[in-house]
This record gives C-alpha cells, sequence and structure tokens, in this order.
C-alpha cells in the first residue's frame, strides 16, 4: 500500500502543463480536435495503465478527453498516481495532444441537516446513489453516483434550524490557480460574496437570491 502524499506534495511533483490537483484528485483535460484522435490518446493511456497497473477514470467525448486518477485503497493520491500522470503526459507529447489543464472542475452537492441519518436515506433512495467508497479517516457522511458521472452529495452538520437560509449549496472545486478568475466572474455575472474567511480553501458566493454556491480548491486545507 502505497503512502499518501499531500496536495501540495503531488501539485509541485505534477507537470503543470497537463495536470491539476481538483477535489483529491490528479486531473487533465486533453483537447484532441477529432474523435478519432480522442479514441487513439484514450486506447494510448490504457496501455500505458496496464502497464503499470494502475488506471484512471477516463471520459472519451468528440474533440476532447477527461482523466483523473486516485489510490482508491487508500483513498487519497500517492506516488503511484503522479507516476500515472507523468506517463500520460510523454503519450500526449509524443501525440502532440493540447492540454488544457485549467478547464478541470469537480462539482459537488452539499445538503445542511439536522439529523444526517434521517434525511440521508432519502436522497440515497431517490438519486439511486450508494455511500461513498472508501472515505477518507474523519469526513462528513457522502453519496456517489455508482456509475461516477453525476456529482457527489454530502451532508453538513446544522446544529439548529436556519429558515431564513437554503439549505442546499453547489460546491464548485476548480483549479487553484483559476479560483479567483472564477470568483470574479460569478461577481461580475450577478453574484455577491457572502465570507471569504476561509479563503483559498473555499469562497461562499451567492446569486442575487441569495442562493449559494462554493468556489473550492486544495489550498489552506492541508492539516
Amino acid at each position: 500500500m502505497s503512502e499518501l502524499m499531500r496536495d501540495s506534495e503531488v501539485t509541485e511533483a505534477l507537470d503543470h502543463r497537463h495536470w491539476r490537483v481538483v477535489l483529491g484528485r490528479i486531473r487533465g483535460t486533453f483537447r484532441t480536435g477529432s474523435f478519432t484522435r480522442a479514441l487513439e490518446l484514450t486506447q494510448r493511456v490504457a496501455a500505458v495503465a496496464e502497464q503499470m497497473d494502475h488506471h484512471p477514470d477516463v471520459d472519451l467525448r468528440y474533440g476532447s478527453v477527461h482523466l483523473s486518477c486516485v489510490s482508491h485503497d487508500v483513498g487519497g493520491l500517492t506516488a503511484r498516481d503522479v507516476a500515472l500522470a507523468s506517463a500520460v503526459s510523454a503519450v500526449v507529447d509524443e501525440l502532440g495532444v493540447e492540454a488544457a489543464p485549467t478547464a478541470s472542475q469537480a462539482l459537488e452537492i452539499a445538503i445542511d441537516a439536522l439529523d444526517i441519518p434521517a434525511v440521508l436515506p432519502f436522497w440515497r433512495a431517490v438519486l439511486g446513489y450508494v455511500d461513498e467508497p472508501s472515505p477518507a479517516e474523519g469526513a462528513l457522511p457522502a453519496l456517489a453516483d455508482p456509475a461516477g458521472r453525476g456529482a457527489a452529495v454530502w451532508f453538513q452538520q446544522m446544529d439548529e434550524p436556519r429558515p431564513q437560509r437554503n439549505r442546499i449549496h453547489l460546491d464548485v472545486s476548480v483549479p487553484h490557480d483559476v479560483a479567483e478568475q472564477r470568483v470574479a466572474a460569478a461577481l461580475a455575472a450577478g453574484g455577491h460574496l457572502v465570507s471569504d474567511t476561509r479563503a483559498p480553501a473555499f469562497w461562499v458566493l451567492a446569486d442575487s437570491e441569495g442562493n449559494e454556491a462554493c468556489v473550492c480548491t486544495w489550498q489552506a486545507r492541508e492539516g
């Protein structure tokens, strides 16, 4: 079993032309320009992954491929993930594929609840989700799409009712080097800042009617 690495360590070790750490995974988006080229890249990545016995998640679309990797057995990032990313970078360079490292993001839905055990089964059933596999130690309860496509849902403990405030919000995790730009774009689009006391871990924003979303990064979370 490999030793877990901190997000900052992984970020330092990655090829920044290709990869970013977003929501506990190494993620990269590659613009291939055609489905055939996207399939070629996917096949080459699959061959490398088989050789290394460590496999990324692959999202193949027309003209692009999105890759993400994590060490599921330990619930986090390890040297295996960094090595796989490095090997894929070599393939990307060989094929001359364009990378868009800052295009990666991950979406979560956060539900504030007074009685998490009471509400969690409803959301599990209505979404057809399952309990988050291999949760990190001390992590809050969460649900995941068994197909690996939909946004994760996690539950935040409330201490008392909040009838004047929405209790479901979106967490948008982005590369650390585009977070402030994303926040600025949201504010320019009519939103307002609710709180930046935990930035750069997250900024709490809201639309003109008070519906909230957080822009999140890995920064200021370690330790």
